[in-house]
């Protein structure tokens, strides 16, 4: 059985945090310049984001220094004003680590519902982005 390194949980959950914000900046983009507007989201929400509000983590095998890492993230629940978020870090097909992640959707510095086109885009993908 091999050691994990002090440090190196809190570092896989810093890359699982950095690649979650990428990935929701991406989905986000991809979703609003298919279902509204950019002009019209930022009209009705302006200046928003989605922030992590809790995790829940299973560290299941130990990642090592230089391993390519693929995260993928997928919608498991998208409800008014929050989403609950499945994400999976692999090394090829080995499965490192297992996190649901809670965001809230935040616009002008508050909590505010996900505008309706957008929550409908996020709970068709739950159909679909599941790679499970």
């Amino acid at each position: 059985m091999r050691h994990i390194r002090p440090g190196a949980e809190r570092r896989l959950v810093e890359i699982v945090e950095r690649r979650q914000s990428a990935r929701e900046k991406f989905a986000v983009d991809h979703a609003l310049g298919e279902a509204i507007d950019r002009a019209e989201a930022e009209a009705e929400a302006p200046g928003f984001s989605f922030v992590v509000r809790s995790m829940q983590i299973e560290f299941l095998k130990p990642a090592r220094m230089d391993d390519l890492l693929e995260v993928t993230t997928w919608p498991l629940e998208v409800k008014g004003a929050s989403m609950t978020l499945g994400q999976k870090v692999a090394r090829g097909d080995v499965t490192l680590v297992e996190a649901r992640v809670k965001v809230a959707f935040v616009s002008d510095g508050k909590a505010k519902p996900i505008p309706k086109a957008l929550r409908i885009v996020m709970r068709a993908d739950q159909d679909f982005a599941s790679p499970q």
